[in-house]
């Protein structure tokens, strides 16, 4: 019962997340392009109210013109919209989902022994530690370096040394998936962080301020600009944390941290590319391709370098196609020794049973996929699955998966 409602939670969960998510990067995508794209205001009134850019564009059969005040507005509306329960709602669908697929049974998801072999509620309380510690080392960087000159390349070159650090930590402390998304995790949960520290409270000032008819100081929109483009460059990043664990061959890799790193620069790269289009195609910087070329230059890089570092067969493995067949009584003890813990008569995990011939026969697919394929399962390897015992599934899969 407890497996079956954990499986709700985690799609119920799931669900809202990816939602939440969309309308969160939805917008911020929007606003970039909207910041980007403004253009001085031509009517004479706009002006004399203070407006700094202007837009014009077409939508759903009907035409939109927002505007942006360079400081406060002649009045403040009746009605003020506040982007902040995109950033909110994702926070906390996320956190709950992590806690749940991964927090909940840290043994089996958090922990791979043969790189930490620590309690559960240590594994827990450490993986926590990395949103905590990584959102105040950010944020420290940013206070200290962000106002200095040159301060976006400095605070740009630091942040980026520490997600490396903590990449490598994750990589070397966590099994492999947990690692990548505690990664994401981690930079999602600066991001807000952002909004909830920074953001959001610069702009109850601004309008306490004009409320009180005192002077907008501008600093808080300069800070909330700096951590919302912050924010802008992590989104690919995260989305890549978050999609990767679908993928054993990024983060089962023995260098999984530099998969990592490099397919989160090469993320950030190609949205610079999207971030600068926008002032190309108004002439104010030259053409952004360069960077989207090295983002995909270093994504082509890292799948060539995957495949080239292919470890050959494990010893005593056959080749691919170099032996025959395998029948169901040389898979069967195979079974019995590495998958009969979580999936025999006591445990079933899935609701899903290897001790039978039927059940076998039943879900060969899914065990050649999940075996093989992806190498999914044993989760985090925790019986010691061989290679030349994953090659014996194979074989057996590809010559008929008989269980007779």
């Amino acid at each position: 019962m407890e497996s079956y409602l954990l499986d709700w939670a985690n799609l119920l969960l799931r669900w809202v997340h990816v939602i939440t998510a969309i309308a969160w990067v939805g917008s911020s995508f929007y606003f970039v392009f909207l910041d980007s794209s403004l253009t001085p205001p031509v009517d004479e009134d706009l002006k004399r109210q203070g407006v700094s850019g202007e837009l014009w564009a077409v939508h759903g059969g009907g035409f939109y013109h927002p505007v942006k005040f360079a400081g406060a507005p002649p009045q403040l509306p009746k009605h003020l919209h506040w982007f902040f329960w995109e950033s909110y709602s994702t926070w906390i669908s996320g956190f709950a989902l992590f806690t749940v697929s991964y927090l909940w049974s840290a043994s089996t998801y958090l922990i791979d022994k043969s790189r930490m072999d620590w309690a559960p509620a240590t594994a827990v309380m450490v993986a926590l530690a990395f949103l905590a510690v990584f959102w105040l080392l950010y944020d420290a960087i940013c206070r200290i370096f962000g106002q200095r000159r040159n301060g976006d390349a400095i605070v740009g070159a630091l942040v980026f040394v520490l997600v490396c650090a903590a990449s490598w930590l994750a990589c070397h402390w966590f099994a492999g998936r947990a690692a990548f998304l505690l990664v994401g995790a981690m930079i999602a949960t600066s991001m807000s962080a952002n909004v909830f520290f920074w953001i959001i409270p610069g702009q109850r000032k601004v309008i306490a301020q004009m409320k009180a008819g005192q002077p907008v100081d501008p600093i808080h929109g300069k800070r909330g600009k700096q951590r919302s483009v912050h924010n802008t460059y992590f989104t690919l990043p995260v989305l890549f944390c978050m999609l990767s664990n679908h993928y054993s061959f990024t983060w089962s890799h023995p260098q999984n941290w530099l998969i990592l790193i490099l397919m989160m620069f090469a993320g950030a790269s190609i949205r610079q590319f999207f971030v600068m289009r926008h002032g190309w195609k108004l002439g104010r910087n030259a053409h952004p391709l360069p960077y989207a070329l090295v983002g995909c230059a270093v994504i082509v890089g890292t799948i060539v370098g995957l495949r080239l570092a292919q470890p050959p067969a494990a010893a005593g493995a056959p080749a691919a196609g170099a032996a025959g067949p395998v029948d169901y009584a040389q898979l069967q003890p195979v079974l019995a020794q590495r998958c009969y813990m979580c999936h025999g008569e006591q445990v079933q995990m899935k609701n899903l049973r290897l001790d039978s011939a039927a059940s076998v026969a039943q879900h060969a697919q899914a065990l050649y996929q999940q075996a093989v394929v992806q190498k999914l399962m044993p989760m985090n390897n925790a019986t010691g699955m061989t290679d030349a015992e994953r090659d014996l599934v194979r074989r057996w899969f590809e010559g008929g998966a008989s269980t007779r």
